[in-house]
């Protein structure tokens, strides 16, 4: 310790140390730079490639010679804090600069390698974000079966021990029991039938049912009519949920986490029976965003909330969004919408607790509004009916799904969605030659 101590400068002698080795360097630098700077040739025989190497070597010492100078400032103040260690480790350091110069190559190698440090960040943070889901959807499988012991509705997760089959989309089409014309006026124009509805899923993993459950009275003609229409088509994904109109909400949540416990897919897919669909046009519209882990696409609106009971979108909790005449926060317009993998899996794992109101997409909206969700307003999936989508489609800008406004839906859809699939389809080729 007495040797160590002694080697110190004295504490009183410090600043005038520090401002000299200060003013020294800066005078060694400026002197440098005079002195390295290259002087022009008088000897005229000298070649152009021989003087471009005198001047690559005079450039590289320069560079060579600030870092020394860089480096004999840090030691100096190195050493009259005592810290011997670092004289011998910076000029290591200084050995290894002076034997292997900075070269421009080595620099853009590290830049590419930082670029795929990044790229492989990404790719970690989704597959973290598919860990976190999948653990908390064995967590709260626990919770609430246990807390939902005696309640009508419970979570619906996939079963231990059985395996999903993996896809690229589930597409569920609501129906009810009354719209037959509405199925059969979809099946003869956007949907696949029998072998070709199988094909599409074996060849381009999108997955299409439509989606219903069962009537208050068990055994009903109503069951019996979607049962006889399942043997013909099969092509129906039944809930358990009790039909009704004003039951949309419950029937959203449990399509979801019916369709998540059945399918591993990458999207799941809400759209009516009265909306006309180009599946190329949206299975390619999603695999644009098949790297997000939290999306929720579709035709973003804010309409007003409407506290009077007389009219048809009435919402009895008017009074959670504030002052008379506000307006909804921003959610996809409940025709046609498409939600990730992860924001199913969320509805599947905590639908008994999810709350629901009046209006179904108004409901998908609010469970979302507090994630780290993605929100994206894609305008293509809400076309009008022609003359709209026929403009666009002839601009070669193809929707994803028409309907009218003013009906929810296209109005008429069974005598007018063939019209419609006449002027705006994209082929029934489109969606097999799609890549996505």
């Amino acid at each position: 310790m007495k040797g160590r101590s002694s080697g110190r400068i004295s504490a009183k002698w410090i600043p005038f140390v520090s401002m000299f080795s200060f003013f020294l360097g800066v005078l060694i630098t400026i002197s440098s730079s005079r002195m390295w700077t290259p002087p022009e040739s008088t000897n005229q025989l000298i070649s152009s490639h021989r003087h471009d190497q005198e001047l690559q070597v005079v450039a590289e010492d320069c560079a060579t010679k600030k870092v020394l100078l860089i480096y004999i400032n840090i030691y100096i103040y190195m050493y009259i804090l005592g810290t011997f260690p670092g004289f011998y480790w910076s000029f290591e350091v200084f050995d290894d600069l002076n034997q292997k110069p900075v070269q421009e190559k080595e620099v853009m190698s590290e830049i590419h390698k930082t670029h795929k440090s990044i790229h492989r960040s990404r790719s970690l943070d989704k597959q973290m974000a598919m860990i976190q889901m999948e653990l908390a959807a064995t967590r709260s499988s626990r919770e609430l079966g246990s807390s939902s012991e005696g309640s009508d509705t419970k979570p619906t997760l996939p079963n231990e021990g059985t395996t999903r089959k993996k896809v690229f989309i589930v597409i569920g089409i609501n129906t009810a029991f009354s719209s037959r014309k509405r199925r059969d006026s979809v099946r003869e124009t956007w949907m696949p039938q029998g072998e070709k509805l199988l094909q599409l899923e074996r060849e381009k993993g999108i997955v299409i049912r439509f989606t219903i459950g069962h009537s208050a009275t068990s055994n009903s003609i109503l069951d019996r009519a979607i049962d006889s229409e399942e043997a013909q088509h099969k092509d129906f994904l039944r809930l358990e949920h009790i039909e009704g109109y004003h039951e949309l909400s419950a029937k959203t949540k449990i399509y979801f986490s019916t369709a998540v416990a059945k399918w591993d897919a990458d999207f799941y897919v809400k759209v009516d029976d009265d909306v006309h669909v180009n599946l190329g046009m949206l299975a390619t519209t999603l695999a644009r965003h098949r790297s997000k882990p939290r999306v929720y696409i579709g035709c973003m609106k804010s309409g007003p909330v409407l506290s009077q009971k007389s009219v048809k979108y009435h919402e009895p909790e008017y009074w959670k969004f504030g002052e008379e005449g506000n307006k909804y926060f921003r959610h996809a317009t409940g025709q046609i919408y498409a939600i990730s993998k992860d924001l199913a899996t969320y509805i599947s794992i905590n639908q008994p607790i999810l709350h629901k109101y009046a209006n179904e997409d108004v409901s998908l909206g609010a469970w979302f509004i507090g994630l780290e969700a993605e929100h994206i307003d894609d305008r293509n999936m809400c076309c009008g009916t022609p003359p709209d989508c026929e403009w666009k489609a002839q601009a070669g800008n193809v929707c994803v799904a028409s309907f009218d406004w003013s009906c929810s839906g296209i109005c008429k859809s069974v005598e007018k969605i063939k019209f419609v699939h006449d002027k705006c389809g994209e082929g029934d080729g489109a969606v097999w030659s799609s890549l996505f």
